[in-house]
């Protein structure tokens, strides 16, 4: 018979408990218990926990008995991909004192927060994280740890959550939803910081039947934010260039494409917070008041990726230079022209990034509108 194994962290929830581990889910064996001289701390930047040796502190958890092989292989997956090792732990049950397993992460370099707070984590992370693990859990069966993916599957996940807590607005359309469509199968041929997602379905057609079978591919990269900066003293805006990848792949002459400041959500953040955070990253800049453009999907035929655009109130003078994460490998130029000379280069096709088309279109159409309501 196996160690019993002392769960502090996110397999506490019976749901993330029952994906991760599977079949065997229903015939677990859990009892509360505590780890003694050990306090589940967070880690800056994610949601999730580790255990620390802390002297007289208690950890509370559930005490996991008999998982069995299976189980044990899918909660290994889980834990082992992101540098987790199961080593002893004393545990108190109301039976006494125990030794179990427990999956400690052994670097001394993770910044770690106060407490963790499972109580606020359910509240507030478990259902993206939930999310994340139903898609992290399929990657098993490739046979390799899939932690070099996290990062965009909780991308992915939490676009997908955003999708379902939103109401759609149904005055032009037929009124068909999700009801009407039968999901047959879903795989992941191709999955990294992006994934290609195939989806064999059937759907509701106009005349009230369902669809023939038929296999559709959708490019996944979860939910993202642009945001134009505008100053309305000097009716300039804020732009920037980048190299980017697909005009590559097709063939332009002049990879190196003028775009809005743009990002991913990829936290807890609003799309406006996202915005602002991305506006610091990508051009230095501190933005003032916001309007949204639009929400909208720009290539729904392929791409599941969904956009909010932003124009937003800035002090323009000085601004520009190059900027970017080094640790993303950006290297992005800003700068700042008239709006007139932006919608200029609109028509001479320079700029030919849908997201700035259409920011510079409407911000055309409000620049006055906005001028009184923000100020010269």
């Amino acid at each position: 018979m196996s160690r019993p194994i002392f769960l502090y962290g996110t397999l506490r929830d019976p749901r993330v408990l029952e994906t991760v581990a599977g079949p065997g889910a229903a015939g677990l064996r859990l009892r509360p218990a505590h780890c003694r001289d050990h306090l589940a701390r967070r880690v800056e930047g994610t949601g999730y926990p580790v255990l620390r040796p802390t002297p007289g502190a208690l950890a509370e958890g559930l005490l996991l008995e008999d998982a069995g092989e299976e189980v044990l292989a899918r909660l290994s997956f889980f834990e082992d991909g992101f540098g987790y090792t199961l080593v002893p732990v004393p545990v108190l049950t109301r039976d006494g004192e125990t030794e179990a397993l427990a999956w400690l992460n052994p670097g001394d370099t993770l910044p770690l927060g106060p407490r963790w707070d499972f109580a606020a984590w359910a509240r507030e992370d478990q259902p993206v994280f939930l999310e994340s693990v139903r898609e992290y859990m399929a990657f098993m069966e490739r046979g390799a740890a899939a932690a070099a993916l996290w990062h965009g599957v909780s991308i992915r996940a939490r676009a997908r959550v955003s999708a379902a807590a939103e109401t759609p607005v149904q005055r032009l359309r037929s009124g068909f939803t999700r009801e009407d469509v039968e999901l047959l199968s879903l795989t992941r041929p191709y999955a990294n910081y992006f994934a290609i997602e195939e989806h064999t379905l059937r759907f509701r057609r106009f005349d009230g039947s369902l669809s023939a079978p038929m296999l559709r591919a959708a490019f996944t990269s979860g939910d993202a934010v642009t945001v134009l900066p505008w100053d309305p003293g000097t009716d300039h805006v804020l732009v920037i260039e980048q190299f980017r990848t697909a005009p590559w792949a097709r063939g332009d002459k002049a990879p190196w494409t003028i775009e809005t400041v743009a990002g991913r959500c990829d936290s807890s953040e609003s799309a406006e917070e996202a915005a602002r955070r991305e506006a610091r990253e990508e051009a230095g800049l501190e933005l003032g008041r916001m309007e949204r453009v639009a929400a909208y999907y720009p290539s729904p035929g392929a791409a599941a990726e969904f956009l909010t655009s932003f124009v937003a109130q800035a002090e323009l003078g000085g601004a520009g230079g190059v900027h970017g994460l080094e640790i993303e490998g950006e290297d992005i130029r800003a700068f700042t022209l008239p709006l007139d000379d932006a919608l200029a280069a609109v028509r001479s096709g320079e700029i030919a990034n849908g997201p700035l088309v259409l920011s510079l279109f409407w911000l055309a159409a409000q620049r006055e509108t906005l001028r009184a309501a923000w100020g010269a």
